[in-house]
């Protein structure tokens, strides 16, 4: 249904320019339209119909880039968004914020007589903010960053990512209960829903790219948020003009001009390499003599051996490694992981191995690769010739 809403403030728009002039603003918010989380401070000042003489919005290219001196001493981590504090009775004793929760909560308060109030002590709000800024935020790279700009928090590679992204969006639905209401924590609207609303939407256009079967893709958000999503997206006008705001650089800069998704593993990029027998003996299909297995690699004896001792480690998830050329900063996990299953496997005596091993990797047709599936070979039980190739 339609949400009653202020008019949406048409003098709080975002300057681009890349002068910097001087602002008589009490506030300065340093940020970008496709800044999610700079979208979350943008929400409040439209909400509450906050002046540009009270908060100003500007780019941070008038101070030269997020990575220039002066930005950089407002935001020591070169992020957005930045409040400047600039108004003359400042009882703080600090003159810039840096994080989208610090600014929005200080925002709350220094305009808690203009309504809505975001709900800033709600249990279940500020459950969903945390959640959000602790898990969400923290690797939502994995959505668009290259592989080497990986690990993204926790995890090594892209898959793992997004599958921890998707499990965490799943996590915060639960926290929403069964009722029907308009935002998230009833028919007001909270610090929940600016914090949550423009993840959303990059989860929404974003996601259905890393689909494995884009035939048939999985939601990209679970369906009430999908529900709570939409409403807001089509009958709240503050976050109609967010979503816009967003979508504008998503489809027309980052997709149509610099075609950002196009080297991205798992969406412009897939592995799309037929399977090898690796995959049969991995799941079980052909018998193989398993030495050494956990969640990531699987270590077993090669059925003609060149050496007394011959293991050959592999990866259970290909995941693009074909060869040994087509390792990015995204295997860099798996790769230490293979070198220190096969380290671990050349000290085994009972597997036949000595004083050391022989350990190789062969890449491509000049490298004598056989089977196209990255594998360590570990040779030893004798002392091997010096020479190679």
């Amino acid at each position: 249904k339609r949400i009653t809403t202020t008019t949406v403030p048409t003098q709080l728009t975002m300057t681009s320019t890349t002068e910097n002039p001087p602002s008589n603003a009490d506030h300065t918010l340093y940020d970008l339209p496709v800044s999610n989380n700079g979208a979350r401070c943008r929400i409040i000042l439209y909400k509450k119909n906050i002046s540009t003489k009270q908060v100003e919005i500007i780019s941070p290219m008038t101070l030269g880039g997020l990575k220039s001196e002066e930005y950089l001493k407002k935001s020591p981590q070169g992020l957005m968004p930045c409040l400047s504090i600039q108004k003359k009775d400042n009882p703080y004793g600090i003159t810039s914020l840096a994080e989208s929760d610090t600014i929005a909560r200080y925002l709350l308060s220094e305009y808690s007589t203009l309504s809505p109030s975001f709900l800033p002590d709600h249990p279940k709000s500020n459950q969903i903010c945390r959640w959000h800024d602790m898990y969400l935020t923290t690797i939502q790279g994995c959505l668009y960053k290259p592989a080497s700009r990986f690990p993204i928090g926790d995890y090594a590679d892209r898959k793992s990512a997004i599958a921890a992204y998707r499990k965490n969006l799943n996590i915060i639905e639960s926290f929403l209960g069964e009722e029907e209401s308009n935002y998230l924590c009833g028919e007001e609207v909270s610090l929940a829903d600016a914090a949550l609303f423009p993840s959303a939407v990059f989860a929404a256009y974003i996601l259905p790219k890393f689909d494995e079967d884009l035939e048939n893709p999985q939601p990209a958000l679970p369906p009430r948020l999908r529900k709570w999503f939409d409403n807001l997206r089509k009958n709240d006008e503050v976050f109609s003009k967010v979503y816009d705001e967003i979508m504008d650089p998503l489809v027309n800069s980052w997709e149509e001009t610099n075609h950002r998704w196009d080297t991205i593993w798992l969406a412009g990029l897939r592995d799309t390499a037929p399977g090898t027998l690796f995959d049969k003996i991995i799941a079980g299909d052909i018998p193989a003599s398993i030495v050494k297995e956990d969640d990531h690699i699987l270590a077993f004896k090669d059925i003609t051996p060149l050496a007394p001792a011959h293991i050959l480690v592999i990866p259970k998830d290909r995941n693009g490694l074909t060869n040994l050329r087509q390792a990015t900063a995204e295997h860099t996990d798996i790769l230490g992981r293979l070198l220190v299953a096969a380290g671990e496997i050349a000290k085994d005596t009972s597997l036949g191995f000595g004083d050391g091993a022989r350990i190789v990797i062969n890449d491509g047709e000049d490298g004598g690769q056989e089977v196209h599936h990255l594998h360590v070979h570990v040779l030893g039980g004798r002392k091997m010739e010096a020479t190679f190739g």
